[in-house]
């Protein structure tokens, strides 16, 4: 299964993203009213400049005493992105997360993001085939088919 075809289940989902010069506390009002994990970070949406995360957002609290929440996004997102292409594999942007530790993946065609994958789209997906292979294996096992 490649990546295109998790984005083709997902839809016409809307790309959230935000500019690099909001406000922090703007990204957190659109990710709690969004009930998402992940910003992207684009320069006049479109350029991916980088991803913000909840995660982000709340190490910065921790390990910051000033408010985290009345900077801008472009001083606390993650500027070095890890991106897929529609192409890709589901096992190779599974090893891209598992390895380098992150729950969201852009994918992108040349300079556009198409889509935005995360870890629980990947689990599902693999669930979904494991409840496929189970059941040809089990009506295979029991006689279902035909000899």
């Amino acid at each position: 299964m490649k990546l295109k075809d998790i984005l083709q289940g997902h839809g016409k989902r809307q790309i959230i993203g935000v500019e690099p010069n909001c406000t922090v506390r703007e990204a957190m009002q659109l990710i709690v009213k969004k009930k998402i994990g992940a910003l992207l970070v684009q320069e006049n949406k479109q350029k991916l400049v980088g991803i913000i995360t909840e995660r982000d957002i709340l190490w910065h609290m921790f390990d910051n005493e000033e408010s985290v929440f009345d900077k801008m996004v472009e001083d606390i997102m993650t500027r070095k992105v890890i991106v897929g292409i529609p192409d890709d594999d589901i096992e190779v942007a599974e090893q891209f997360m598992t390895f380098n530790r992150f729950r969201h993946l852009p994918v992108v065609e040349g300079d556009k993001v198409v889509g935005l994958i995360s870890i629980g789209d990947l689990v599902k997906s693999q669930i979904g085939s494991l409840k496929v292979e189970n059941r040809y294996l089990t009506d295979y096992i029991t006689g279902k088919y035909p000899a």
